[in-house]
């Protein structure tokens, strides 16, 4: 007799999740929203093909825990938004998902209670209506592709995706990238090397056939026709930043060498700032000063920015946390961020317009 054990020997229970379209049906994408989420991502499309000269940004709290924060918080930048619209695109980061070294909160998808209570069907329902409710205000929104069935379930309702350090030499997170309708941006290895992220951008360029999920939640072979708007984020690595005018260029030499367009996008954050968030503002104004004295490769930047600024621990009692205080990484709270957004804006006016008249706009031999 075979025993019952010989698979699923440590699995307590399979709890049926909601379909893709089960889910779109309780929030249906509605036309003001595509509208947002299609111009974002045309928008930072021409900004890859050096069609537009304006810098974009990514901005927003390292995670999303608390939606009505996070919708203060994007009222505030939609305001800024239309203030620097013409220089800047800025971006709102939506994080749901937190990848952990060890252990820790998952993210809202994963444990949207805060509680270990793991309702990932709520999460999931929840973090589909908060990107709804930020595309109504009319901000483009960007998130980090983790799992990889969760891109079936709100890829319509994004307009920039990343691919972090810990993932980018995941065969998985290519071959997803390969398939997502936005442009991708792959962060540098934690270690600090490139190679792992170019290779990323080359994969996912290419088509592939993998298993996932349709959006009737049945098993099915996604075949993909590749992405071609794959990019470079240096967010530094092995405990220093990577920023700086000899890592660009050593950054813009290897992948001209891959032959791949010269687009890098650099993440103020993590080791950059050497994990401190009051270092994001020194960082961003080191690539615009860069920018103004000729770079041009440089076409993003990313900042983790809240309303409060710091981070606190996830408290028994929840009616306990601070309203607009990231609950994972440390960020700058909102009058920095207004500070950084508004200083690199009006140095950056007259200086972008000029950028990329000349040579190969930014492309690889």
């Amino acid at each position: 007799m075979i025993p019952a054990t010989i698979e699923n020997a440590n699995i307590e229970s399979f709890d049926l999740m909601p379909s893709p379209d089960e889910i779109k049906y309780r929030v249906p994408l509605t036309e003001r929203a595509a509208d947002t989420v299609l111009a974002g991502r045309e928008t930072l499309r021409d900004i890859l093909d050096r069609r537009d000269p304006r810098l974009f940004v990514v901005l927003g709290p390292c995670s999303i825990h608390d939606p009505q924060a996070g919708l203060d918080y994007a009222r505030r930048l939609k305001a800024l938004s239309d203030e620097v619209a013409d220089t800047l695109v800025l971006v709102m980061r939506v994080y749901f998902e937190k990848p952990r070294t060890s252990v820790g909160w998952k993210g809202f998808i994963n444990d949207p209670r805060m509680d270990d209570s793991f309702h990932i069907e709520e999460g999931m329902e929840r973090a589909r209506r908060f990107l709804l409710d930020v595309a109504h205000i009319g901000l483009p929104a960007a998130t980090e592709a983790l799992d990889p069935i969760a891109p079936q379930y709100l890829g319509d309702l994004i307009a920039w995706t990343a691919i972090g350090a810990r993932t980018a030499e995941s065969q998985t997170h290519r071959e997803i990238s390969s398939g997502l309708s936005t442009p991708v941006g792959f962060k540098n290895g934690t270690e600090g090397g490139l190679d792992v992220a170019i290779n990323a951008i080359l994969s996912a360029s290419h088509p592939h056939s993998f298993l996932g999920i349709n959006s009737q939640g049945r098993s099915a072979i996604i075949r993909t026709r590749g992405n071609a708007y794959g990019h470079l984020v240096l967010r530094g690595g092995g405990g220093r930043p990577n920023y700086d005018t000899v890592s660009i260029s050593l950054a813009e030499e290897a992948l001209a060498v891959a032959g791949l367009t010269l687009n890098i996008v650099v993440d103020c954050s993590h080791a950059n700032s050497y994990k401190k968030p009051e270092l994001q503002s020194l960082v961003m104004a080191d690539c615009v000063h860069q920018i103004r004295e000729g770079n041009q490769s440089i076409v993003g930047l990313m900042v983790e920015s809240n309303l409060v600024a710091g981070n606190q621990p996830i408290p028994d009692d929840l009616s306990k946390l601070t309203y607009g205080c990231s609950v994972t990484d440390p960020c700058v709270g909102w009058p920095t961020t207004e500070t950084m957004v508004r200083r690199a804006c009006a140095i950056l006016r007259g200086v972008l317009p000029q950028r990329h008249t000349a040579g190969d706009g930014g492309r690889g031999q």
